[in-house]
């Protein structure tokens, strides 16, 4: 059973850390069959993915794949308790537990509650029914919200959430916000809420404004351009709760969303989302991938740009990287850690490049994705260090002399074989197990 870190750290298992590598699988319920879903599922856990991301009831005259419908009369109120559909999302769901993951499920898209589709009568009958149907297994958490601001409907959140607490007393509770927006915006301090979530996005520090239905009006404070770690150093000062990325820029989809004609975002920079969320001191990360999100077959009108077949996706080369960034913030305690920037002798690096630094007993990390050279203050670590090169890319740990002053230059030759890095300093008394833990 999942629970909180209370020293607002992060999620627990059984008592252990808890690491949260999310995958974003929104469509999952409506649009795989089982035996797809098996694929999918047995890909991600096979990859280190420990937490999915699905939704419940995503859009109106919402039916499965082959059908079945969700709610009688497409009314909150009454899911259609007999239909397939409520039989193959318990079948996923302990499918999910016995490849050892996680599903944060969102009860419906946050749409509904815009619509008035979800509302304070209606909820607390979904939520007592969601409780009841899935509240006995250990590997569900429950998302509210859905790409929604929580000032649209918060009585409807409210109700739907302890109608969970009351059924669920066990199960952890979050909300997926609107783009460029937390659930610290509304809900700090709030009972019901286990961790916060912040939606970073999809836009580039060029796109504040674009006339599309997902701008949001923020203030010159509030506007984090791409630097979803300013999320996380927020989030933590608003709230006592661990908080995380729970959508970044998905691989392979346009900057800013609607226009085919914008580069993509690249698995590289999908990788600075997630390393640096963790070394602001985030909870977890979750990945995305534009055809994953939304099972895009290839043979029907897709959304976002959207340029491969889902199955083709599964094997993007994000989604296979994310493993080594689980790999080295356990092998470090991370939980044990804090967002360390004060070990740099500057600020360094560019917006879009920032070098962010992370330090646990037994090791400080830090994120290179510019490629500059930048220094560490090596008399502030309580430890002898070892030092290594981490790739993100690749993983495993490559030894190095220690610089004597400090300074530390990216291994690469030319531009061209520009990648990121991450600087490792080891307590030498541990090192050798942080090698066998990585390699």
């Amino acid at each position: 059973m999942l629970s909180i870190n209370r020293r607002g750290r992060g999620f627990l298992k059984d008592g252990s850390p808890f690491f949260w590598l999310g995958d974003t699988a929104w469509l999952l319920f409506s649009k795989l069959s089982d035996a797809e879903i098996e694929t999918y599922l047995t890909n991600r856990a096979a990859k280190g993915y420990t937490v999915i991301q699905a939704t419940l009831s995503h859009f109106e005259n919402y039916a499965a794949w082959d059908g079945s419908p969700a709610f009688i009369g497409n009314d909150l109120a009454t899911p259609a308790e007999d239909s397939p559909y409520w039989a193959r999302v318990e079948r996923t769901v302990a499918l999910a537990a016995r490849l050892g993951l996680v599903m944060a499920l969102l009860p419906c898209w946050g749409s509904f509650a815009k619509t008035g589709r979800l509302n304070a009568e209606n909820a607390p009958l979904y939520g007592a029914f969601l409780a009841r149907r899935f509240g006995r297994f250990e590997n569900v958490l429950w998302l509210l919200g859905g790409d929604v601001r929580g000032s649209d409907a918060p009585e409807s959140f409210e109700a739907l959430a302890r109608a969970l607490r009351r059924g669920a007393p066990n199960q952890l509770i979050g909300f997926h916000p609107f783009g460029r927006c937390s659930s610290s915006q509304w809900f700090a301090g709030a009972d019901w809420l286990d961790f916060h979530m912040f939606q970073s996005g999809h836009r580039d520090r060029t796109q504040r404004r674009l006339g599309a239905w997902d701008d949001n009006e923020v203030s010159d404070e509030e506007w984090m351009a791409e630097e979803n770690y300013l999320y996380v150093f927020r989030d933590l000062a608003r709230d006592d709760k661990p908080t995380l990325d729970g959508e970044p820029s998905y691989e392979d989809i346009p900057h800013g969303l609607h226009d085919a004609s914008k580069p993509y975002w690249t698995d590289r920079q999908v990788r600075r989302y997630a390393w640096w969320c963790l070394l602001a001191g985030g909870a977890g990360f979750t990945y995305g991938h534009n055809a994953i999100m939304q099972f895009w077959r290839g043979d029907e009108e897709g959304s976002f740009g959207v340029r491969q077949r889902w199955d083709v996706a599964l094997h993007a080369p994000g989604s296979f990287q994310m493993r080594h960034l689980r790999r080295l913030m356990e092998a470090v305690d991370w939980q044990e850690g804090e967002n360390a920037q004060g070990c740099l002798t500057d600020d360094s690096g560019t917006e879009d490049a920032r070098n962010l630094a992370f330090i646990t007993p037994r090791a400080l990390v830090v994120y290179c994705y510019g490629g500059a050279p930048f220094g560490v203050r090596l008399e502030t670590l309580p430890f002898e260090s070892a030092a290594f090169w981490y790739s993100p890319k690749l993983g495993g740990l490559s030894p190095m002399m220690l610089p004597a002053d400090g300074v530390f230059v990216p291994p690469a030759d030319t531009p061209e074989a520009l990648e990121d890095w991450a600087l490792v300093l080891a307590d030498k008394k541990t090192a050798p197990n942080l090698v066998g833990a990585i390699g």
